[in-house]
């Protein structure tokens, strides 16, 4: 069996070359690539605080903002964009950059002013107390 070679117009292989680098643009570092589930958590629950881990690599603690209202927790900021090397041109840049904000409903309400967050190598760890109000009680039964 004989196959043919078909030879393809430079108008389509240039075409092809323009997709190439339009899907390039927009499926890099563009800010609207930061999806709702950004940053990806984690939550823990007992009966006295709940902590809640995310993902933050590349985030300054300056350009993190952390608020409690009521029984919802919302965790924002800003990713900068890396600065490149200086004279280079970007060939592929995968990791985002942008604003993010996220808000999550928390299960029972939390003692706003003992909230204490660290962020050591890229995790930002919360560690939300439990209200007293809110904590449960043990009823003492008594007998006539």
């Amino acid at each position: 069996m004989m196959y043919r070679r078909y030879r393809i117009p430079s108008t389509w292989r240039e075409m092809d070359r323009l997709q190439r680098e339009m899907n390039r643009l927009f499926d890099g570092a563009h800010p609207s690539r930061l999806s709702p589930e950004y940053p990806a958590l984690n939550v823990w629950i007992g009966e006295d605080s709940q902590v809640i881990t995310a993902e933050l690599p590349g985030i300054q603690i300056e350009d993190l903002d952390i608020n409690v209202l009521g029984r919802s927790l919302t965790i924002s900021g800003e990713r900068k964009p890396e600065s490149a090397l200086e004279g280079a041109e970007t060939h592929r840049q995968e990791r985002p950059f942008g604003k993010f904000s996220r808000s999550i409903e928390l299960p029972y309400p939390v003692e706003a002013g003992k909230v204490q967050a660290t962020l050591e190598k890229g995790v930002l760890t919360i560690n939300l107390p439990r209200a007293e109000a809110d904590k449960p009680r043990k009823i003492a039964v008594k007998s006539s």
